[in-house]
């Protein structure tokens, strides 16, 4: 658990930086035995990109830097639950760790699509909970 908080913080200093160009304050990062090997934060406005959340875009980085597709010996630490979308990908990955902050009552993977990933991926969620979620709510509060 304490590595899990260790990188949990680093997920949310990507989402910080969203925070920070005007996105949806969400941030991820991939753990490989130990290391961090991929870093981003949702990219949606800059790129116009519905798709560019930053789970999709911290898989594609991780599999640049494994040189393959398969991330199984990995941990993706996101400070929100996935989307149906990012949890499909996650299963096509075949990560073997999610490890998310705050729950996503609205799209969250959980809800719509409790299947999605790979059969052996094991979920941890409630990762410094409160800090993603309030990062989340300051955003939505300062846009409306």
């Amino acid at each position: 658990m304490a590595d899990d908080k260790i990188f949990m913080k680093q997920a949310l200093e990507e989402a910080k930086t969203a925070f920070r160009e005007g996105e949806i304050p969400i941030g991820a990062i991939i753990e490989c035995k130990g290391r961090i090997i991929a870093r981003a934060h949702n990219l949606t406005e800059r790129l116009t990109d519905v798709t560019a959340h930053a789970e999709m875009q911290a898989i594609t980085a991780a599999a640049e830097y494994l040189g393959g597709k398969y991330l199984t010996d990995c941990t993706l630490y996101v400070t929100v639950e996935p989307c149906v979308m990012c949890a499909g990908a996650l299963g096509w990955s075949q990560i073997s760790r999610i490890v998310y902050g705050a729950s996503d009552e609205k799209r969250g993977f959980q809800r719509f699509a409790p299947q999605a990933l790979h059969p052996k991926t094991q979920v941890e969620k409630g990762v410094l909970e409160k800090e993603c979620t309030e990062l989340m709510q300051e955003f939505f509060r300062q846009k409306r």
